[in-house]
């Protein structure tokens, strides 16, 4: 579908975009390109500076119908904090100029909350040039850092960083929030209006992750697995997960030889959980760097049985996209998580698996154990995950939530 004169022009604001394929570059990406088959779509983002870092991607280019403009930034190593916030700056400065000059009366503007600054800084050219602002959420500042201990909640710190974020959400014209738990708190923080708060959850990539017969996955089959119960943690390894919780599970469950856990990935706390892997002697625990995005399917289906945590008091705060690949690929789910949250509210819904509040690890090999002593329902559940990714979670399903709320707002 070409984009049409009449139709408003529409600008998304990220750090990351392709080739950057990191969890909020993938779906940037993919929303962008989404809306350029109704809209005329153009995106300011940086360079890439995480996985993909040292390609140097066009300064502009045009791809599947979006205008891509890569602002000038440093680029440097982000696991060293210094340079992290070297470039945080750097693309903050130069997306605010760009997107003052670039920024037009009735354009409407998409800006994602990682990095922090970035949404201020869109929120900021849309007031100088009379664009309209939507505020996508991803993770909910400072509330997450104030949740994680990094900042005491009373803090003047934290206070004036609360009403910071406070006047960002009164700026946009929409909210859109990835869980019903997210909106929730969201809406708590609105002076007005709580109604602009919309939910379009992540998706699952349905088209080249499906269920694969286990006899068949090359992972399971090299690292010797084949007649184990796999339990699969993939992604992030960062401080919001409980990965202690995993890593406890192991041991607790270590005289059980069926039963084998597998992490793969990445973040501040995988360092922790190899150096605990070594010192507690677990042989039923295995580690690995995260795979190539083409081997997604295989990662997917390398286990019986996907894990996903959350530490204690998280609820509204993230959600875990890496979810709705686990049951693309039909598997059950632990989740080790609030009962508010959205994780504990799908795997509840969709009845595919457990939910068990963090710090309870022995919870987590009960279920395993339930999980080996009856396959086929354990094989239901993985049927009823598969079924619900394509019904409520697919991309398609996303896209028109994205292009209803454009064109409410063109009648405002």
């Amino acid at each position: 579908m070409e984009a049409r004169s009449d139709l408003p022009r529409i600008w998304l604001i990220s750090e990351l975009y392709y080739p950057e394929l990191t969890s909020t570059g993938y779906f940037l990406t993919a929303i962008a390109e989404g809306l350029a088959e109704a809209y005329d779509v153009s995106v300011l983002c940086g360079q890439p500076s995480y996985w993909a870092r040292g390609i140097r991607a066009p300064v502009r280019e045009m791809r599947n119908g979006v205008d891509v403009r890569r602002c000038r930034a440093t680029t440097l190593d982000k696991n060293r904090l210094s340079f992290r916030i070297t470039n945080l700056v750097t693309i903050t400065v130069s997306i605010l100029l760009t997107a003052t000059l670039r920024f037009r009366r009735g354009d409407i503007v998409i800006a994602v909350t990682n990095p922090p600054l970035l949404p201020y800084v869109a929120a900021l050219a849309c007031r100088m040039r009379k664009g309209r602002f939507i505020l996508l959420v991803h993770d909910v500042y400072p509330d997450i850092m104030t949740r994680l201990g990094i900042l005491k909640r009373q803090s003047i710190s934290a206070r004036l960083l609360d009403r910071a974020s406070r006047w960002l959400y009164d700026s946009a014209a929409r909210v859109i929030v990835i869980g019903r738990d997210m909106r929730n708190l969201v809406a708590s923080k609105l002076q007005s209006r709580p109604d602009r708060v919309l939910v379009a959850t992540n998706w699952a990539n349905t088209e080249t992750i499906s269920p694969e017969p286990r006899s068949r996955n090359q992972l399971l089959r090299g690292l010797r697995l084949n007649e184990k119960l796999v339990v699969q943690y993939w992604g992030n390894m960062g401080r919001p997960h409980c990965i202690e919780d995993i890593v406890n599970a192991a041991q607790l469950s270590a005289s059980d030889s069926d039963i084998h856990f597998l992490l793969i990935g990445w973040g501040t706390r995988k360092g922790w959980a190899v150096a605990e892997k070594e010192a507690r002697g677990l042989e039923n625990l295995t580690i690995l760097d995260p795979l190539h995005r083409d081997q997604s399917c295989d990662v997917q289906n390398a286990c019986d049985v996907s894990i996903n945590t959350l530490c204690r008091g998280m609820a509204g705060i993230s959600v875990p996209s890496r979810t709705y690949n686990a049951m693309a690929a039909g598997k059950p789910l632990i989740a080790v998580c609030d009962n508010d949250s959205e994780l504990a509210m799908v795997v509840k819904e969709e009845e595919i698996g457990w939910v068990i509040p963090p710090g309870r690890p022995d919870l987590i090999v009960a279920a395993l154990i339930e999980a080996k002593a009856d396959p086929e329902r354990l094989h239901a559940m993985g049927k009823r995950a598969r079924n619900a990714v394509e019904t409520k979670y697919t991309f398609e399903y996303v896209a028109h939530i994205y292009r209803s709320m454009i064109e409410s707002m063109r009648y405002e």
